[in-house]
């Protein structure tokens, strides 16, 4: 068996290996991970600017996008006809899909502090406290509520791709019942009704 001398030599070279090991053990050391309360979002909008500025417009440019129009000078048939016009429509549908997403999003506020919804003048519209408090309490409701808006969403772009009007006609009708569906829950509950309606 060879012995092994230890010499103020040997001893350096064994000293300088510990210290290279304990240096690149140091450096192989992961970051802490992110606390829990840590987020890579910053939201800015309110819910009530994403309905104004992201939901609103593209779900009107979708429901005009096919129509019939009847005036003196007879019947339009309106409905995206070139790759262009297509294109177009497909853009507001996935504008409609990804907005459901921001919707829902934690920490989103119905409006900015000191800030009124802009029909809070009109007959049984919630105040911007009680749609929060809704909204808080039934938040399972809310987020199923956005999902009926994506899946309308998605219905639409199946029929952009297929070139399908009146599949396109038949998804802005699903639209609108799952923006009605959810505004009645939220925005509106205490809406007088037309006499004579149930």
């Amino acid at each position: 068996m060879r012995s092994f001398r230890f010499t103020p030599r040997a001893f350096g070279r064994a000293a300088f290996l510990i210290a290279a090991a304990l240096s690149a053990a140091s450096c192989t050391k992961t970051a802490p991970a992110p606390a829990a309360t840590d987020s890579p979002f910053r939201l800015q909008a309110s819910i009530q600017e994403l309905m104004q500025s992201v939901v609103d417009p593209p779900a009107d440019a979708l429901w005009e996008s096919v129509a019939t129009i009847s005036s003196l000078d007879g019947i339009e048939e309106r409905q995206p006809r070139t790759d262009e016009e297509w294109a177009t429509v497909r853009r507001h549908a996935m504008t409609i899909i990804e907005a459901a997403n921001l919707l829902v999003m934690d920490g989103r506020r119905v409006a900015h502090e000191g800030k009124q919804l802009e029909d809070a003048h009109t007959p049984g519209i919630s105040t911007t406290e009680e749609i929060q408090k809704a909204i808080d309490t039934s938040r399972p409701v809310f987020i199923e509520r956005a999902h009926a808006l994506q899946a309308a969403g998605l219905a639409a772009l199946s029929a952009i791709d297929a070139r399908d009007a009146q599949a396109l006609s038949a998804a802005g009708g699903a639209l609108d019942e799952a923006c009605e569906a959810c505004h009645l829950k939220y925005w509106y509950p205490n809406t007088p009704k037309p006499p004579g309606s149930k």
